[in-house]
């Protein structure tokens, strides 16, 4: 169950690019009917590199968390992530040098820009307050990828190993909202 955990986490950072409108933008051609998509379809090597940038994120994430963080337990949870998280990302890395895939990333990333934003406010943080706030990102964090993985990301994924490896670590998604939110409740409480 950890490694479903730690998995889970590890694509969080997809939430950011696949909730926003703007990350797989790219002109379309009319269709028959006269219409044009601004969207492009999700393919498997963007799904990987957005895998790989997901990592990396919360290596970044985890790592501010170990330097800011007020309490014990947003340290060890920072250091928890930076941890499993270079253990994933090569699992990552693994998996596409396995099935020949060459990781392309979105064309004006907006995860990229998103967690570059967050970074950016977290480090303007310290104390209580930071942990707080990466708490509280965590948290919302989580829900993206939920809704992401449930709404864009399965229903793209080419790849049946690809595919089972965000099925089998999808319900982690759900524990680590609650993990964050429980831990920001009782440091709010003390």
């Amino acid at each position: 169950m950890r490694r479903l955990a730690v998995a889970g986490l590890a694509l969080a950072g997809l939430a950011v690019a696949l909730t926003s409108p703007l990350a797989f933008a790219s002109p379309t051609p009319a269709s028959p009917e006269g219409h044009t998509s601004s969207v492009r379809a999700l393919d498997d090597p963007t799904i990987v590199a957005i895998f790989d940038a997901a990592n990396t994120a919360d290596i970044e994430t985890g790592a501010l968390a170990i330097e800011r963080g007020h309490s014990k337990e947003v340290r060890d949870f920072g250091a928890m992530l930076v941890r499993d998280h270079k253990m994933v990302r090569q699992q990552g890395r693994d998996l596409a040098a396995k099935l020949g895939v060459t990781p392309t990333p979105p064309k004006d990333d907006q995860g990229a820009k998103d967690h570059a934003a967050a970074m950016k406010n977290l480090r303007g943080l310290s104390g209580a307050n930071f942990d707080h706030a990466f708490l509280q990102h965590e948290v919302a964090f989580h829900k993206a990828v939920i809704d992401a993985v449930t709404s864009t990301l399965l229903p793209a994924i080419q790849n049946a190993e690809l595919k089972a490896l965000v099925v089998k670590v999808a319900p982690a998604f759900q524990a680590h909202m609650l993990a964050a939110g429980n831990l920001d409740a009782k440091l709010e409480a003390k």
